[in-house]
């Protein structure tokens, strides 16, 4: 009987590890190799680019020289490559170390996003799910009181977008950088103090991280800096790029500083715990050189397209990492570096901080600042265009040079963001609208329309519309191409002697696709 019941268990034993492995599998999808990912219609795009870098350096060298940073060094990524980068200043004042491109600095919290990629790894492995409870992997997290009776357990997610109902902690998390994961867990025990229930609220936590850093290291059965090391860092080849500063060479090394006194004084370097997590939220240390190689992939991410991914993650889950999950501000007032007023929407993705201005233009970007560095990067990816830069000053503001850097060279060059070429389906929907216009001759009979249409759209009213248009607007002079939303929407311009039709249709999701919304409007001529 006990042999029985023996093989029983291994049997279900077996059929549970089968299940799981079976989970762990992700097919890869289906696709339509027909898709057109957007891309940039200027042939002289990069020449052009390259025209503003003077321009841009003298942006980076003055906020040095009027912030008083004892050193700085930056660096200017476009379509994945760093195609521009300078330095100013000392690593080290006392050995007179100057910067460069190599010198090593600690990013501070633009560790973060590297802690939230490292999650994401894991997630698509199988290996955890998002809105997993953190306790299922911190058991010390099962026994929190929480701020109300109704509030629902801390999950991954909530860690990840500062939504877990912790206070913002920057002051007092910038010294916790040497704790170690027993000081770490004694600390939960005693129970945290909430500021919100989870979930409803965004606050910037420092802790939240820390606890991601300690997850990652259960699940992986690595310590969290070696996860990120072998993982995400190597492959990039980030080689130099690392969390502990004694590991760091002597004269790559940037020294951190304070201005205080009209004069620098050093700050100690606060070590990264060999056995502690809190190195997910701040500790890395890294290069304009290398982290620039960070940047890059963070673009290749943009546009979809149909193309091999080599990782280290996938380009879908960068996307993700890129999206605005927690929505934190809007600014109707907010001044750009040059003076003009453009209103602002901000949100936290996952480690990572999402802006969108009013002429619609999309930044990710992250700071980071500690005592003795300050740094910050900002990428656009429509643009494919990012800035980078690294100061050894206490709380170093990088923000807003590097918003002006980005806006000096969109202007000086002209930039413009990706377009979508025409899909098949609604070029061929234009040129079949177009035969019918504007007379809607037949155009119930016809098969370019989806069911809905002619319920919603009163054939007599569409006849008179488009005729009256057409006569104001005289002899047709040209059909312009199609400006897309996406592959299934999009506008085209119907010039006139006299005035403009603008045309707007939209395809269902059937196949083939359908024409199901429309629209003809006068439009002023440019």
């Amino acid at each position: 009987m006990k042999k029985y019941f023996l093989f029983i268990i291994v049997i279900t034993i077996f059929i549970s590890c089968k299940q799981n492995n079976n989970k762990e599998k992700v097919s890869v999808p289906l696709y339509d190799s027909s898709y057109m990912p957007a891309v940039f219609t200027d042939p002289n795009r990069m020449e052009k680019i390259k025209t503003a870098f003077t321009v841009i350096d003298s942006l980076y060298k003055k906020n040095a020289e009027d912030n008083h940073f004892p050193g700085i060094s930056f660096g200017i990524v476009v379509d994945g490559k760093l195609l521009y980068k300078n330095s100013y200043g000392h690593a080290d004042i006392e050995k007179k170390i100057p910067v460069t491109s190599a010198s090593l600095f600690r990013i501070a919290s633009m560790s973060k996003s590297f802690t939230a990629m490292a999650i994401l790894k894991l997630r698509d492995e199988g290996k955890l799910d998002l809105d997993d409870p953190a306790y299922l992997y911190i058991p010390e997290l099962k026994n929190l009181k929480y701020a109300t009776a109704d509030a629902p357990v801390i999950t991954i997610r909530h860690l990840m977008t500062h939504s877990a109902g912790f206070p913002e902690d920057n002051p007092w998390g910038d010294r916790q950088l040497d704790v170690n994961d027993k000081s770490l867990m004694e600390f939960i025990r005693k129970q945290i103090t909430f500021s919100n229930p989870p979930g409803i609220a965004y606050e910037y936590s420092n802790l939240g991280f820390a606890l991601q850093g300690k997850i990652i290291s259960k699940v992986s059965g690595m310590r969290y800096q070696d996860y990120v090391k072998k993982n995400i860092l190597e492959p990039l080849g980030m080689k130099t790029t690392t969390y502990e500063y004694s590991d760091v060479a002597l004269d790559k090394l940037a020294h951190g500083y304070r201005w205080l006194n009209e004069k620098w004084n050093e700050e100690t370097l606060l070590h990264d715990t060999k056995d502690g997590s809190w190195g997910a939220m701040g500790a890395m240390i890294s290069s304009i050189d290398e982290f620039a190689a960070y940047m890059a992939f963070h673009l290749s991410a943009w546009p979809p397209n149909n193309s091999k991914d080599v990782g280290p993650i996938k380009r879908s889950s960068v996307r993700e990492m890129q999206h605005p999950w927690r929505v934190n501000g809007f600014n109707a007032n907010f001044i750009f570096p040059d003076g003009r007023s453009c209103a602002t929407t901000t949100a936290y993705c996952y480690g990572l901080g999402w802006m969108k201005d009013c002429d619609g233009k999309v930044y990710i970007a992250h700071s980071g600042g500690l005592p003795g560095f300050g740094s910050q990067w900002r990428i656009m990816p429509d643009y494919g265009i990012g800035v980078v830069a690294f100061a050894n000053r206490t709380y170093a503001a990088m923000t807003t040079v590097n918003l002006r850097a980005l806006d000096t060279l969109i202007k000086i060059a002209g930039l413009q963001p990706r377009q979508l070429p025409p899909s098949k389906f609604l070029q061929q929907r234009k040129n079949e609208l177009l035969k019918i216009l504007p007379n809607w001759g037949r155009a119930q009979e016809s098969v370019i329309f989806a069911e809905n249409f002619f319920s919603d759209y009163l054939i007599d009213s569409l006849k008179k519309e488009s005729k009256e248009l057409y006569i104001k607007a005289g002899k047709i002079v040209a059909i312009k191409e199609l400006k897309l939303e996406n592959q299934l929407r999009g506008t085209f311009i119907i010039e006139g002697e006299k005035i403009n039709m603008e045309i707007y249709f939209t395809l269902s999701p059937e196949n083939p696709p359908l024409i199901q919304e429309y629209r003809i409007k006068e439009i002023l001529k440019q």
